[in-house]
């Protein structure tokens, strides 16, 4: 359903991460959390909803432009900007819809930020997959979007080293809805022939309130320590599974340093 008029396109979204891979040996987990969707056509409104919650500067909430992107503190829009028009997508307007996990007490790991890239008014024309590593590197995946509106299917060949029990080989499969009152996103890593891991996250839409960020940061505290400490906690049960590892490669030529941590 859209938003009333004049209320904010922006929202959250509260749901559940799901990771289950298969060889060469099995694993799972699931785990609750929560995500903003963010028009950045809406960065100024949203900085005033709530005093937990801040853009660019410190609250116990947060979103910093330099989380992503090329790290520059209010560049992400002219970032993308450059993306899609590296991809011969055309100069703006883009109308910039970003899901992310918020800063909690000041730190954030985003593993993925997807950005729905559409004209103004219009469908989706691209999409931005924005992968971080736990090396301190991110790298964007841009993928066009053809055929009719509705849930986008994509693939793209892996360019980042993410995970040291899997190789850097492979490519990944997208599917994702468009932002409604759920939000589906599905990504399966291929190779070898093989799908080795599949990843989703399925959310249900809040409106973009103070009530509303009071009772997720009352539910889910520490959120994104607890993110970075899941992922270190899963690897450790994978290595004493007996799951080989793999020497971490050196970055792709299009990827990026986070500037936060080089």
């Amino acid at each position: 359903m859209p938003p009333e008029p004049g209320a904010l396109r922006s929202a959250l979204y509260r749901g559940e991460v799901y990771h289950r891979r298969w060889a060469p040996r099995p694993h799972s987990l699931r785990y609750g959390l929560y995500y903003l969707l963010l028009d950045l056509d809406e960065i100024g409104r949203l900085d005033g909803v709530s005093r937990l919650f801040g853009i660019d500067r410190a609250r116990p909430l947060a979103f910093h432009q330099a989380d992503h992107g090329d790290g520059s503190r209010h560049g992400l829009r002219a970032w993308l900007d450059g993306l899609l028009a590296a991809r011969g997508l055309g100069p703006g307007p883009w109308q910039y819809r970003l899901l992310c996990l918020p800063r909690v007490l000041g730190y954030v790991f985003n593993p993925l930020t997807v950005v729905w890239c559409a004209r103004p008014g219009g469908d989706t024309v691209a999409m931005v997959y924005e992968v971080n590593n736990t090396f301190g590197e991110r790298h964007p995946y841009v993928v066009p979007v053809s055929g009719a509106a509705g849930r986008i299917a994509q693939r793209c060949d892996k360019r980042l080293f993410v995970s040291p029990f899997f190789d850097g080989a492979g490519h990944y499969e997208f599917a994702v809805s468009a932002p409604g009152d759920a939000l589906d996103l599905v990504i399966d890593y291929h190779a070898g022939g093989a799908r080795r891991l599949h990843a989703a996250f399925r959310g249900r839409r809040a409106a973009f309130t103070a009530a509303n960020l009071r009772a997720l940061a009352w539910r889910y505290p520490a959120m994104t320590a607890k993110v970075i400490a899941g992922i270190h906690y899963e690897a450790l049960k994978l290595w004493l599974k007996g799951v080989p590892l793999h020497r971490h490669q050196p970055l792709d030529s299009t990827s990026t340093p986070r500037k936060s941590e080089v």
